[in-house]
């Protein structure tokens, strides 16, 4: 007899959350656009309870903005707002991949290579989305073995609101010029070089920050 399934099904707040969640971590939502939760429902198929209640959920996180006049926004950040945002990244992206490196291991750089790979051919064929996608997998694989719940919930909250307006900048100006920093993240991971891991984390962060700036609204 077979044991009986331990999976509890997903509740439907739960289902759009992580659909939403996932929309916008992977730039699928433009920034600036505006959501209905109608709207929402209807494509996700729920009914407007749980709709609402992800995107009250997704608001809270700031990867969704709510307007003066009751619209729902994917954020549209400003040129000082993105600087912020990019610092905070700065900082706590190569201290995730410091507290990871004790933690890696062969399986795991040959995981690290076959996502850069894919991320090369985005670069090759100027796949934004694509690009997008591979590099949070690559940072996100990366980071989970640091073992910081605290400080990787801080980075996805910014990552919510970057991601959006990073796969519109690769959009609008191509990945060609982009330098592929995570070959010296892996050479360094191989090494078990926290020092280098730490600048070649930091200098993939800057380079999206160069970038986000060119594309921003002025700030204050």
């Amino acid at each position: 007899m077979n044991a009986p399934s331990t999976d509890a099904p997903v509740p439907a707040h739960e289902a759009v959350y992580r659909a939403l969640r996932s929309q916008i971590l992977d730039g699928e939502l433009a920034p600036g656009a505006s959501l209905t939760l109608r709207g929402v429902a209807e494509r996700l198929g729920v009914s407007m309870t749980p709709a609402r209640e992800a995107v009250r959920r997704l608001v809270a996180e700031r990867a969704l903005a709510m307007t003066d006049t009751g619209r729902v926004q994917v954020p549209l950040p400003d040129a000082d707002a993105l600087d912020e945002l990019f610092r905070a990244r700065s900082l706590l992206e190569p201290e995730l991949a410091v507290r990871a490196l004790p933690r890696i291991d062969k399986a795991l750089i040959s995981q690290l290579r076959a996502i850069d790979e894919r991320l090369g051919s985005c670069l090759e064929a100027g796949d934004a989305a694509g690009y997008v996608r591979a590099n949070n997998a690559f940072h996100g694989l990366l980071y989970s073995r640091a073992e910081a719940p605290a400080l990787m919930a801080l980075v996805e909250s910014v990552w919510l609101q970057t991601s959006p307006v990073m796969r519109r900048v690769y959009g609008r100006t191509g990945t060609g010029a982009l330098v592929d920093y995570h070959e010296a993240a892996l050479d360094a991971l191989a090494a078990r070089d926290a020092e280098a891991l730490a600048a070649a984390i930091r200098s993939d962060v800057e380079q999206g920050m160069m970038l986000a700036r060119e594309a921003a609204p002025p700030g204050r």
